[in-house]
């Protein structure tokens, strides 16, 4: 296994892997059922299914990610220049995807609502001001919540990085390694780091259902922000990730099973959802199998990444400057390119496929635009030249 001090390429390629997931998982929310700001005219429930086996895990592990790419970069400056650090790479693209990214989003739901007629151009001056009366939130940041989420985690932890590192690093890891190292390691590297999301699920999350607003998103805040401390806190510990590459194998052969009999609940919730159904006390233990389930999602791409994934590359230096202005644009360009596509008598296959290639392409020729204009650069989470250095853990979400 790498040292754990030295770059993570492994993590790297599963942060570009999960922002890439995001594209496939938007352009699916234009063709289920579920609330979305578009939708297709052959929106239905053929691809729920798939859906909700990623839905459980595909941010947790990104806030996971973050979490270890906090501590790498933690580890190496001080508090204060990290601070200002967040500030800019964070802060800069969510205030100019507020402004302008985002919008043709709140546009063109607002078109499809029926609440607006006009033009971008014509909507832009009401999307700004905060006292326009809409059924939606202007200005929103819409996907970009994850950013808003993580910087505030960010500032948050980075006045006491150092004392949580030290802690991480002495008693803490005393602590793992009796847990992790021993004969049962495995077992309570699955069952450890879900039990507070657990007790989450059954005393807040059904007093606080997810808005993505910041303010009042307790139960979304305590599972994410859990999620960004726990990388923290095992970034560099060896007994855990030693767990991890003993036991992926194992643990990938139980999520399979497990999201088989997930899918067969979910898509037979009528049965589990209400007091007359007839099997309603598999709801709760269905709703805790789903925490399982992610983990053991986490858990095993975890493991494969260690084993596969742990090398650098041309390819990865280069998808990792792009995945974050990848995951700024692309939700913008879904939503703009399905809006048009579904309103051109498509069969659903062409749909679907012009709407993920429109998608990638757009997301290719943006970023080789934006990298190549340093004004630009700030705005979509780039520095203002490009790194030279391959040795510091990726600090952007």
């Amino acid at each position: 296994m790498q040292s754990l001090s030295t770059r993570r390429y492994d993590l790297d390629w599963l942060r570009v892997i999960a922002f890439l997931i995001l594209i496939f998982y938007h352009s699916g929310m234009f063709y289920v059922t579920w609330d979305w700001h578009v939708k297709s005219v052959y929106a239905g429930e053929d691809v729920e299914w798939l859906m909700r086996l990623s839905s459980p895990w595909r941010l947790s592990l990104l806030f996971f990610i973050s979490g270890v790419a906090l501590r790498f970069a933690a580890d190496k400056k001080p508090p204060l220049q990290m601070m200002r650090s967040r500030l800019s790479r964070l802060g800069l693209p969510i205030l100019f995807g507020m402004i302008l990214v985002v919008a043709p989003q709140s546009w063109l739901q607002l078109v499809e609502n029926g609440e607006f007629t006009g033009s971008f151009f014509e909507f832009w001056p009401h999307y700004i001001d905060p006292l326009s009366e809409y059924s939606i939130t202007t200005p929103t940041w819409n996907h970009l919540w994850y950013v808003v989420y993580l910087l505030v985690y960010s500032l948050m932890i980075l006045p006491v990085a150092g004392p949580l590192s030290r802690f991480a690093s002495g008693p803490f890891a005393k602590l793992t390694q009796r847990v992790f190292a021993g004969r049962m390691g495995v077992v309570w590297a699955i069952i450890l780091p879900i039990a507070p999301h657990i007790l989450m699920r059954l005393f807040l999350d059904q007093h606080f259902p997810t808005t993505h607003d910041l303010t009042g998103d307790w139960a979304n805040h305590a599972h994410s922000l859990t999620m960004v401390l726990s990388g923290y806190f095992l970034a560099k510990d060896e007994a855990f990730w030693g767990a991890i590459q003993r036991g992926w194998k194992l643990v990938a052969g139980l999520m399979i099973a497990l999201g088989i009999v997930l899918t067969l609940v979910w898509n037979n919730w009528d049965l589990f959802g209400g007091e007359a159904a007839p099997f309603e006390a598999w709801l709760w233990p269905a709703r805790i199998a789903r925490i399982f389930y992610a983990w053991m999602v986490i858990y095993s791409l975890l493991g494969m990444a260690q084993q596969f994934l742990n090398r650098d590359s041309k390819a990865l230096r280069y998808l990792t400057d792009a995945v974050f202005p990848w995951y700024i644009l692309h939700q913008t360009l879904i939503v703009v390119f399905g809006f048009w596509l579904t309103r051109q008598g498509l069969p659903v296959a062409v749909e679907a496929s012009l709407v993920i290639g429109l998608t990638v392409l757009g997301c290719v020729i943006g970023h080789e635009f934006i990298r190549r204009v340093p004004l630009l650069r700030p705005l979509f989470g780039l520095k203002w030249e490009p790194s030279r250095s391959r040795n510091a853990m990726v600090a952007t979400p």
